[in-house]
């Protein structure tokens, strides 16, 4: 068997590769779709086809004792998440959301030593840091601009992505992390059925050109489905504050496809900020992380029951 902290860095590194275009996606959606009707609409197109996978593959509901935590994750990240990116990004440009989002891997790492019981080092703390700070020096030198409202809705979201990481990869430590993400978005789909509807009729759904509704779908589909399959793995198999670190890569990542896809330049101050980052991860990815039950991360007990993925 491969060694769990390579798998948790492979499918880590797909989940956050991913989910580096769900800022732009988001943003072409909302400025022709109603934030309502992307924020709303995100998880219950997400949750028709994890139900369907669901019923297909014959699954049973989880166990009465993970009802607490799948609460968590739906606050998280089937509510929280789609309602903040939807608004935050109707108020700001995509490339903005990497000052705030930048913070997400520290609140992942903070979430995880209190409901996950990991305990990072000194060096995982420090490596952390300088890769978190690298990544907001370089948003605000790469003329992100000034710190504004949107930035405050965009906080929220850091919040809800980190407790609804560092939760559901908790549960992906017995249950398959396909299984998590797809019953979170079962469990959390009728709160936003009556929105959803409500925010149709008042806005509609015309106007909105083939490119809108294609980005919708990828927030639909991988944003808020698919990427976490990969992602809820990586968090599961290799550690929930380490392979959090790897989203300290997302905002290059997003930069690279802004290149590759729109024709925009990679500047010199972005290699050198990416450099500092993968030195920083690298460093975090080595770093101890144990649990407080006595037992290294890296190596869970039960992440053979994963290998059903």
């Amino acid at each position: 068997m491969a060694n769990p902290r390579t798998i948790g860095t492979v499918f880590g590194a797909l989940g956050m590769v991913s989910f580096s275009l769900t800022l732009p996606a988001t943003r072409a959606a909302v400025l022709h779709l109603h934030p309502a009707v992307v924020a709303f609409g995100r998880p219950i197109i997400a949750a028709i086809l994890a139900g369907a996978l669901l019923i297909v593959t014959g699954q049973r509901p989880p166990d009465r004792r993970y009802w607490k935590s799948f609460l968590l994750i739906v606050i998280g990240v089937v509510v929280g998440v789609p309602l903040t990116f939807a608004w935050g990004m109707h108020a700001l440009p995509s490339a903005h959301g990497a000052i705030t989002l930048g913070l997400l891997p520290l609140g992942t790492a903070l979430v995880a030593t209190m409901r996950a019981s990991e305990r990072p080092s000194k060096r995982f703390w420090a490596a952390s840091l300088v890769g978190s700070a690298a990544v907001l020096v370089f948003a605000w030198i790469n003329g992100a601009g000034h710190i504004q409202a949107g930035d405050f809705i965009l906080l929220l979201s850091v919040a809800a992505s980190a407790l609804g990481y560092a939760e559901g990869a908790r549960v992906a430590r017995e249950i398959p992390g396909w299984q998590v993400m797809s019953w979170a978005l079962v469990f959390g789909a009728p709160l936003h059925i009556i929105p959803l509807a409500l925010a149709i009729r008042a806005h509609g759904l015309s106007g909105a050109p083939p490119s809108a509704w294609a980005a919708f779908a990828y927030v639909c589909l991988i944003s808020q489905w698919l990427g976490m399959f990969a992602w809820y793995k990586g968090l599961a198999a290799g550690g929930i504050a380490r392979i959090g670190q790897l989203q300290l890569l997302q905002p290059f990542c997003t930069f690279a496809f802004a290149a590759i896809l729109l024709g925009e330049t990679i500047t010199v101050p972005m290699l050198v900020a990416a450099m500092v980052v993968l030195a920083a991860v690298a460093v975090a990815r080595n770093a101890p992380v144990e649990l407080r039950h006595g037992y290294a991360v890296n190596i869970p007990p039960d992440f053979a029951s994963n290998d059903s993925e």
